[in-house]
């Protein structure tokens, strides 16, 4: 949110330092005219067939790389006095899938008086070009968004007079080393370059351009931000962008030297501290951007002395000051503001008049957990220009007021949720393409209001909605991506016409009263990634058109009607979460679940009607890590294989991809957990398969789960005797084989089993012993152990 005038003001900046480059007599950038004398060097044409052999070009963009004088070729330029070409512009202007592919040929060292090289945002790959470092002449270079992996090299340091890098791009890394000999450069750009190598050696490096204007090295993984600098030399710095690493120290005061800065950005780090007074010093700043980061206190009265700024983003910290009309005084260029708090703090209050007029004209507004309300803020009403507008938690009742209304706003986003709003959502309310609208969490009541077309992300969960989903709703919006209407009251079926919102990737219709069957377009809609119908009275059998769905990586049935058998799931290859719990399922459990799903990482089937063994193919799921078949009819044995389930087995080094959305039940302990953030579920781990008829032994593979948190056994037909070895489940907190026909004595081994905090192995748990421990099983917390002597 709010990035597009930040991206604009980037631009900006970046035409005049290019129109500098531009200016400059040696560069010759305009393209040959049809009359000029002299055509292009046999040579360099032969070189650049050669480059075009070596590209792949799916819609002919190189067409008229035909005849004679390659200088009339699209983007070769030529000198008009040599004809030598010095330009080579092969930018991709469109989407991803019309750019070149394959690889940049060496044919390129031919063009001896090359100075402009642009390839930037196509499919090229492989390794970085070496070559490219011996093109001497080079003053632009953009090789910004192609698919090279692997290191750039240091010869690029060569380049010494080069005016203009940029390699963004996230499958690099570099040490900064090679910086050094391009004292002439301007602007550098190596966003998403991995810099992790570099420490805190990254600042001396740049801080040895001294002609640097603008810096960007956004999500870079910079470890570390020094907060000393015993000299400056890159004072001539107008944009530093720093935003997206890991930075944990305070703002460093060498930053205030830097008294030409007209946009800094440090947002998404994890900076902390006060925002020091210093911040005055720059006068000239036109954008700041702190949001997304950890910084505390008052903001200084300094900040509110920079009458040049048009963007303040310092949203997102752990602000405690309140926020006066007196603040803005000298803010009249104010374009965009966002300010306020995570964690949410509604103690913080943005106090101003019932008739302040606001000096400036914003186009974009944030405000987060700030006390706003609880009237609707009155002084919008001479905000005209406003084409985003966040006012989330901030204590606001009531209804939207008419005169809001009449603004007659082309909005691109509404974010009124975590409010206390009621009545009637206003059908009048206008949006401009592509546009977000985020009413959640408040106390709207009545039919769900349609909009325009324009509408892309629809988000009204947790509100007072009721009636049917319109019949009309794929007719009207059509281009939804997003749609949210869960935690409503919402009844009747779901509308045939769903099937018509072909662009579709993510629908969460949870927690409504919603009955009938699925209808079956999902063929229809084959960008979903994300579905939760849990918690309705919906019914009949899942259709097989599901399981078509490609990109699918979410699937929440829990809780509804349904019935039959499971169809097969086998094309959804990238599911992580799948939840058909409490319903009336039969049948076996799908084989197809652990054919192609490697990406799985909740599976919950829980109180359905399954009978059958537990097939063998799941123990081919290498990314599980929830899994619950309780309360079913399964028989057979546990395999042997389960385990073999990698990510139960040793540390893993991913972090998980599940995201923020949706809901999930949990069973442990006896007890239900809901998780509404499903990132948290990173950290559970869990095996039960409590309630059905299995026997046979505990297999011994179980042993080697050693990061599985929880496993619940109980209430089957189990005997033989627990692994002697049980003790190696180091991170068990709850453990369950009660219910059971085991034998035999506790093993000694769970002596070590020192996070248990519930143990349960009552009833037909025979054997005669209790290992001896002071610190484990006989501190555990609701444990049940009884013996039956035989």
């Amino acid at each position: 949110m709010g990035h597009c005038s930040a991206s604009a003001s980037i631009q900006l900046v970046s035409l005049i330092i290019l129109s500098g480059i531009l200016s400059l007599e040696t560069i010759k950038f305009g393209f040959c005219s049809d009359d000029h004398n002299v055509r292009c060097i046999d040579i360099e044409r032969k070189a650049l067939l050669k480059l075009k052999q070596g590209l792949t070009d799916p819609f002919d963009r190189l067409s008229s790389w035909v005849g004679e004088d390659c200088c009339k070729w699209s983007g070769v330029g030529c000198n008009n006095i040599t004809g030598r070409v010095n330009k080579l512009d092969l930018r991709n202007r469109n989407d991803y899938s019309f750019g070149f592919g394959g690889e940049i040929n060496p044919s390129l060292l031919v063009l001896k008086d090359l100075d402009y090289l642009n390839l930037s945002m196509n499919s090229v790959g492989g390794v970085f070009p070496s070559f490219i470092g011996s093109l001497k002449k080079l003053k632009y270079l953009d090789l910004s968004g192609l698919s090279f992996v692997g290191v750039i090299p240091p010869n690029l340091g060569n380049l010494s007079r080069l005016l203009y890098l940029d390699l963004s791009h996230e499958n690099l890394e570099t040490d900064l080393q090679w910086l050094a000999t391009l004292s002439s450069l301007k602007y550098l750009n190596l966003g998403g370059v991995n810099l992790t190598k570099t420490t805190s050696y990254w600042l001396p490096a740049v801080n040895l351009l001294p002609s640097l204007v603008e810096l960007y090295l956004p999500y870079c993984s910079l470890p570390m931000l020094p907060l000393t600098l015993p000299s400056i030399n890159f004072t001539s710095l107008s944009v530093l962008d720093l935003s997206g690493n890991e930075f944990t120290s305070t703002i460093p005061h060498w930053l205030f030297n830097l008294t030409k800065l007209e946009k800094l950005d440090f947002s998404v780090n994890s900076l902390t501290g006060k925002l020091p007074d210093s911040l005055g010093y720059l006068k000239s700043l036109r954008y700041l951007h702190l949001s997304y980061n950890s910084l505390e206190g008052s903001i200084p009265k300094s900040l509110w002395e920079l009458s040049s700024l048009v963007s303040l983003h310092i949203s997102h910290n752990k602000w405690e000051c309140a926020i006066t009309e007196a603040h803005f005084v000298k803010l009249r260029g104010l374009k965009e503001v966002s300010i306020g708090n995570y964690p949410p703090n509604i103690s913080l209050v943005f106090n101003v008049s019932s008739d302040w007029i606001p000096p400036f004209k914003l186009r974009y507004l944030e405000i987060i957990s700030y006390q706003l309300g609880p009237k609707f803020p009155t002084w919008l009403r001479n905000q005209t220009e406003l084409t985003t507008v966040v006012l989330r938690n901030a204590g606001i009742s009531g209804t939207i007021p008419n005169w809001f209304l009449q603004l007659d706003l082309q909005l691109d986003e509404l974010n009124f949720a975590d409010n206390q709003l009621s009545g009637r959502v206003p059908n009048s309310l206008r949006f401009s393409h592509y546009s977000i609208v985020d009413l959640s969490s408040n106390l709207y009541e009545g039919p769900l209001p349609l909009w325009s077309s324009n509408i892309t992300d629809l988000y009204l969960r947790d509100n007072l909605f009721s009636g049917p989903i319109p019949h009309n709703i794929g007719q009207v919006m059509p281009n939804l991506i997003y749609l949210d209407i869960s935690t409503n009251s919402l009844s009747g079926s779901i509308p045939l016409f769903l099937g018509n919102l072909s662009q579709l990737q993510y629908i969460l219709i949870s927690n409504n009263l919603l009955s009938g069957e699925i209808p079956p377009f999902w063929n229809n809609i084959q960008s979903l990634g994300w579905i939760d119908l849990s918690n309705n009275s919906l019914s009949g059998t899942i259709p097989r058109s599901l399981g078509s769905l490609t990109l699918l990586r979410f699937l929440d049935l829990f809780s509804n009607n349904f019935s039959g058998e499971v169809p097969s799931l086998k094309n959804c290859t990238y599911l992580n979460i799948l939840d058909l719990g409490d319903n009336k399922f039969s049948g076996p459990i799908p084989a197809s679940i652990g054919e192609s799903m490697s990406s799985l990482q909740i599976l919950s089937l829980r109180s359905n009607s399954f009978t059958g063994s537990i097939p063998l193919k799941l123990c081919g799921l290498p990314a599980l890590r929830i899994l619950d078949f309780s309360h079913n009819n399964l028989s057979g044995n546990i395999p042997h294989c389960i385990g073999n389930l990698s990510d139960l087995k040793s540390e893993s080094t991913d972090e998980g991809n599940l995201g923020r959305l949706g809901r999930f039940e949990f069973v442990s302990k006896g007890k239900v957990f809901v998780y509404d953030h499903l990132y948290i579920l990173n950290l559970v781990t869990s095996i039960d398969l409590s309630d059905n008829k299995l026997s046979g032994e505990i297999p011994m593979g179980l042993t080697s789960l050693i990061k599985l948190g929880t496993l619940n056994l109980s209430m089957n037909h189990l005997t033989g005797n627990i692994p002697a070895n049980i003790g190696n489940l180091e991170s068990i907190e709850t453990l369950d084989l009660s219910m059971n026909k085991l034998s035999g004595s506790i093993p000694q081994s769970m002596v070590n089993l020192t996070f248990l905090n519930h143990l349960n192995m009552s009833y037909k748990v025979m054997g005669t012993s209790q290992p001896k421990s002071p610190n484990t099983l006989n501190n555990t917390h609701c444990a049940k152990i009884k013996r039956r002597d035989t």
